[in-house]
């Protein structure tokens, strides 16, 4: 699967329409190829990677370099790339260990 940041909000036109044109690109390549597709909130990912969802990017870089054993500065978009993968190891993990723990018959109803 991909893991994207849902925008919301971008403070620059031209940032706005190239970052909506890479997302399109990056969905339709994913939907073609039937690859699952997640996405999640910037404070769910600051949240999943550094357990505060108003965390600062310099927190993230620092985080994602920590948890990931990098040395040196993260650059920013990779930071944002990275937490987003982060979040969604954090997501299906936990998701797994919540169908893991229910009886069988319980499974097949929630999914």
């Amino acid at each position: 699967g991909i893991s994207l940041e849902k925008v919301f909000f971008a403070r620059n036109p031209k940032s706005a329409l190239k970052l909506g044109q890479a997302r399109g690109v990056a969905l339709l390549a994913a939907a073609e190829k039937r690859i699952a597709i997640h996405e999640y909130s910037s404070a769910e990912i600051k949240l999943a990677v550094v357990g505060y969802g108003q965390a600062t990017k310099e927190q993230v870089q620092k985080m994602i370099a920590s948890l990931l054993h990098l040395s040196g500065k993260i650059p920013g978009d990779a930071a944002d790339a990275l937490a987003a993968a982060i979040c969604y190891l954090h997501q299906s993990d936990f998701h797994a260990r919540i169908m893991g723990a229910l009886p069988a018959a319980g499974r097949e109803l929630r999914r």
